[in-house]
């Protein structure tokens, strides 16, 4: 099927920096520059006007008919627990029989969830929301460490800019690496980025979730002030009184994870810190606690999706 007829699903209180970019890539007129242009519009699931974040409305004259003869429907986010009237959900599955293709942005996954296209699929959706998306609906194996998981006719993206990732994938696949970068051009943003949504998690914490959270509390703050030692759980379990196998259970039930990888993650965002502040791969390595650099790299690589020298350049640039 030739890419030619796009429509993106707009809701009440849409998003608009998602919506803003579907229209940025599948929207724009640019002939000019001899590259594709297509039949967009935005299709309305409630009645217009429709509020936008930021303060502003929508108005559109398509309604869910729109979308019978779409090549590419995007669903640009859509509300976590909202849902679908049973019209779109059905318009979304006709769409797929047809061999039409849809992509989401955020959590836009959870609209195709709904309307259990992702059954037994890869799916990716912003990192905070991963956990709720696999809970519930547990036939969907949800990839909470890429910024898109192409799956064919399905195309789903992490949270918010992985939406220009997953986009420019879908122009690429159509028309052409050529085609895509001149889009990326045009956007001022890269063709193609290294790494996974992994990179950009915020910093593991305890859930401090246990009625017993307190007894750690002070064994987890003084560890994270000594990542650059040996941190064997014998050590953290003596620090804490206790024997290392109740140890063991007890932070499990507090934290929710193993002192190793918990330890793991804390080394891991340390060195993320020092690398925006530009301290050199192998003294973050040493001050991080992973003794050489390979580790580090070795690590970076399986938890991050990426290597301390790219995460550096991006995130230092960015300071």
């Amino acid at each position: 099927m030739v890419l030619k007829d796009v429509c993106a699903v707009v809701v009440d209180e849409i998003a608009t920096f998602e919506l803003g970019v579907v229209c940025e890539v599948f929207a724009l007129d640019r002939s000019d520059q001899g590259l594709p242009t297509y039949d967009f519009a935005l299709v309305a699931v409630d009645e217009p006007p429709l509020r936008a974040t930021g303060g502003f409305t929508i108005d559109t004259p398509h309604r869910l008919d729109r979308l019978a003869t779409a090549d590419l429907i995007c669903i640009p986010a859509w509300r976590v627990y909202r849902t679908a009237p049973e019209p779109l959900l059905q318009a979304l599955r006709d769409a797929v029989a047809r061999g039409a293709r849809i992509l989401s942005v955020c959590s836009g996954a959870f609209l195709l969830a709904q309307a259990g296209l992702l059954d037994g699929r890869r799916a990716a959706t912003h990192w905070r929301y991963a956990a709720e998306l696999a809970a519930a609906y547990p036939l969907v194996q949800v990839d909470d460490a890429v910024l898109y998981v192409d799956e064919g006719q399905l195309i789903t993206s992490a949270g918010t800019a992985a939406g220009i990732d997953a986009c420019l994938h879908l122009v690429r696949l159509e028309h052409g690496a050529e085609v895509a970068n001149a889009v990326a051009r045009r956007m001022v943003v890269p063709p193609h980025r290294d790494g996974g949504q992994a990179q950009y998690v915020e910093a593991p914490v305890p859930r401090q979730r246990h009625a017993g959270a307190d007894e750690l509390a002070g064994v987890l703050d003084w560890a994270v002030t000594r990542l650059d030692q040996s941190l064997p759980v014998e050590v953290l379990a003596a620090r804490a009184h206790m024997s290392p196998r109740t140890f063991a259970r007890r932070f499990r039930e507090v934290t929710g994870t193993t002192p190793h990888r918990w330890l793991l993650g804390q080394r891991l965002a340390h060195a993320q810190r020092l690398l925006e502040r530009g301290t050199s791969v192998e003294e973050v390595a040493r001050r991080a606690g992973f003794g050489s650099a390979a580790t580090l790299r070795a690590q970076f690589a399986r938890q991050r999706g990426t290597s301390p020298s790219a995460y550096a350049r991006t995130f230092r640039a960015a300071g």
